[in-house]
């Protein structure tokens, strides 16, 4: 006899992982639970990631270039200091209107029961909330990251902010010292210091975001010191101690030599960790690694009718890339039909000015995995309709190996969305051919896109050998213009 379940489908986790999953499930035909620990849907991507963080970005740009005025020939403006209330007024607000997608009204008109509370489990088919018990013939989890605090002796008794507290500050601090050179750590140095405040990032690695390739980190760099935000990389942190209200950092550089620097806030940029401590896995028999969860290419944990997805796993920790996630275990729990996660061209975009986005490998990746490894760059300042917009700084840089397109990184305006006409060349199949031949309008950032293709094609069309084919079937007489 076949054991009962109250659900299909339970998950515990109200992120966009377990907000795609339990869509989906349920308007596939299941009955599905979704648990959320915190007062309302939408996971940290809502409340204290993606959502404020790039409506803060927004406030702090037009502040910005309210001040660039006198540059692109407009009277410069006065421009009083920035009352961070109201942007966190604005935030809050931005927020409001997208909750309203990720509202219990709506996935329970999907027919999904929404219920509020940390999840234990009790064995592999039952959780328990707040006390009361459900059961459910497969789970998923996805309970998402949280900031992670390093060992640094004195932290523990220093007042610092995280992504959780940085968006509700009623007052824009004179200063603040960002641990950390990642994405989350450089768009917060940067939007701060547009908005007034005195920025100093402090790095351990010996560059801004260390897994990518110097020379594109360092375009985003010079920028962000170019508008007053001091970075030191390649720093060792001693320790931290507050003095007279303010937070004092004590660090080494490579060469041993001790420094400390003083502000009046402290930023944790430095990493992510996994929320899963308080599900008692183990009564589930669900194993884990420092990382995350353990999971294979299907998103099936150590018991294969509890699945996880999102930053629990440990994999690459981005709202699409948990949207992905969530689709992959509604393939293989709800459908039935084995489908594995492929990271291989997953896009990314750090929202910088100027921004600074991937797909596939960039050049240090690619040299070290692949033979005949070669790279054509483009810059903006070649780009017209970047020289009318006064973004001049940054450049494409297509990776190829052996003639094939492996990888593009882009730091420019809008690269986020240039990116996006890549994601068919490296996914979908299409030619550089294609793309180089597409028409793309004039003036335009993403003709910037056409032109990395043209430059790739354009030494086969024009070659010795096709010249001299054609000069000898059709008695072409050569330049007209000797200089």
């Amino acid at each position: 006899m076949a054991t009962s379940f109250d659900f299909d489908f339970g998950v515990i986790g109200g992120g966009a992982a377990g907000l795609t999953a339990a869509s989906g499930a349920s308007q596939l035909g299941a009955k599905v639970l979704l648990i959320e620990r915190e007062a309302a849907l939408g996971g940290d991507c809502l409340h204290f990631g993606c959502v404020p963080s790039k409506t803060l970005i927004r406030s702090a740009h037009v502040y910005h270039m309210m001040h660039q005025a006198e540059r692109f020939g407009l009277p410069q403006p006065e421009l009083p200091p920035v009352d961070f209330s109201r942007v966190a007024k604005r935030i809050r607000e931005v927020q409001a209107e997208i909750q309203k997608h990720d509202s219990v009204e709506r996935f329970c008109s999907l027919g999904v029961q929404v219920e509020f509370g940390p999840a234990q489990f009790v064995d592999p088919h039952t959780v328990d909330v707040a006390g009361k018990k459900y059961t459910a013939k497969s789970w998923l989890i996805a309970t998402g990251s949280e900031s992670s605090s390093p060992a640094i002796p004195g932290l523990e008794s220093v007042p610092y902010l995280t992504n959780k507290e940085i968006f509700s500050l009623e007052s824009l601090p004179e200063s603040m010292i960002v641990l950390g050179g990642g994405a989350i750590a450089c768009e917060i140095a940067q939007a701060f210091s547009r908005l007034g405040c005195s920025v100093t990032i402090l790095q351990r690695s010996p560059q801004l975001f260390s897994q990518q390739d110097s020379d594109m980190a360092l375009l985003v760099q010079q920028v962000l010191e170019s508008e007053g935000v001091t970075v030191h990389t390649g720093v060792s942190i001693q320790c931290i101690e507050e003095v007279d209200g303010q937070c004092r950092v004590f660090y080494q550089t490579q060469d041993g030599a001790g420094h400390e620097c003083e502000a009046a806030q402290l930023f944790l940029g430095l990493g992510r960790a996994p929320v899963m401590d308080a599900l008692e896995l183990h009564n589930a028999g669900v194993e884990v690694s420092r990382r995350g969860i353990t999971v294979d290419s299907r998103m099936r944990t150590s018991q294969k009718h509890i699945f996880a997805a999102g930053d629990v796993t440990g994999a690459p920790q981005f709202t699409h890339a948990a949207g992905y996630e969530g689709g992959i275990v509604v393939s293989n729990a709800i459908f039935r039909v084995p489908r594995k996660a492929d990271y291989t061209n997953l896009p990314w975009c750090t929202f910088t000015s100027p921004e600074f986005a991937g797909i596939g490998l960039n050049e240090g990746q690619a040299r070290k995995q692949l033979s005949g490894v070669e790279c054509i760059e483009e810059q903006f300042s070649a780009n017209d309709r970047a020289l009318a917009e006064g973004e001049l700084q940054g450049k494409l840089k297509l990776v190829l190996s052996k003639g094939k397109p492996v990888g593009v990184q882009i730091v420019g305006p809008h690269a986020g969305e240039l990116l996006c006409e890549w994601v068919p060349v490296q996914a979908g199949g299409v030619k550089l051919s294609t793309l180089a031949g597409a028409i793309h309008p004039y003036p335009t950032l993403a003709e910037i896109n056409k032109k990395a293709a043209g430059s790739f094609i354009s030494p086969k069309i024009f070659s010795p050998r096709v010249v001299g084919v054609l000069s000898t079937l059709f008695s072409y007489r050569g330049r007209a213009c000797g200089k």
